[in-house]
């Protein structure tokens, strides 16, 4: 197994990125895999590198990344020492970080014989489900989607951050982050860019434009994104696959800091589901 973390892209006017890689060094012409966290998320979250492993080992090239303004820095790419950089992140943010990690991750590996980087798989989990469906309706590149329960529209979450002409007087709301117990700043450009992208960032559009494979893959106990978004995806595409996993929450029942050596059973279930996707 090759792994490299951690490995910096930095990038003309933008802040850097901070990437981990995942092949199998025996195994020729693997599909790409690109995985995006969701909200207050990040790379090492979790179990999130036990799946990469796993994911990987079965003869995938899986990339992962911290989108540049998550809150983490690249010496520190754990929790959320940069507040500010949080509270400046948006979704066109995002969906530009995405591109430019695909960006890299082609032109890095095109000449490497273990990937096959024409055939290119996105996974998000949360927030990053809808920014993964987002992307892959509008680059020719992607080849197949996996969501991880996913949101299914941006417009009535972007909205709820307190009072809008509060927000607007204030030019920040706070929501506060259970486990770590910081409160988290969302400056008004977060509504504003919003705003002025609403058409590029509608999920429901662009789910309807998708002619891509996309496996839609969420918990029956998630509290966090009820179930009802996935089958809102799934009515918009009716193509769309289509798996519910059973006694699972948000995370598929794991935590952070994740101790174990394995998976969670649910985990488990989804990493399965996601192999035997690509594999199709």
């Amino acid at each position: 197994m090759q792994i490299e973390k951690n490995f910096i892209l930095h990038r003309a006017d933008k802040k850097p990125i901070l990437i981990d890689t995942f092949y199998n060094e025996n195994v020729k012409n693997q599909p790409l895999v690109i995985f995006c966290q969701g909200y207050k998320g990040f790379k090492d979250w979790g179990a999130w590198n036990h799946m990469a492993e796993t994911i990987a080992k079965e003869g995938f090239c899986l990339i992962k990344f911290n989108f540049s303004h998550n809150g983490g820095t690249m010496e520190n790419p754990i929790d959320f020492p940069d507040l500010e950089a949080f509270g400046n992140n948006n979704y066109t943010k995002e969906l530009d970080d995405l591109n430019d990690v695909i960006d890299w991750s082609v032109e890095t590996l095109k000449n490497n014989a273990c990937v096959n980087t024409s055939n290119i798989t996105l996974i998000g989990h949360s927030r990053g489900g809808g920014i993964t469906i987002l992307k892959a309706s509008e680059d020719p590149r992607i080849t197949k989607l996996i969501t991880l329960a996913s949101v299914c529209d941006f417009g009535k979450r972007t909205a709820t951050i307190g009072d809008l002409e509060e927000w607007k007087k204030q030019g920040v709301k706070y929501v506060l982050n259970g486990r770590t117990k910081q409160q988290m700043p969302h400056f008004y450009q977060f509504y504003e860019d919003f705003k002025a992208n609403e058409e590029r960032l509608h999920i429901e559009t662009a789910e309807k434009r998708l002619t891509i494979p996309h496996l839609i893959i969420h918990g029956d106990t998630d509290t966090s994104v009820k179930i009802d978004e996935a089958y809102a995806l799934h009515l918009w595409n009716p193509k769309t696959k289509l798996e519910i996993i059973e006694n699972a929450d948000h995370v598929f029942n794991v935590k952070h800091p994740w101790e174990k050596d394995e998976l969670s059973e649910e985990l488990l279930s989804v990493t399965r589901l996601i192999i035997e996707f690509i594999k199709k």
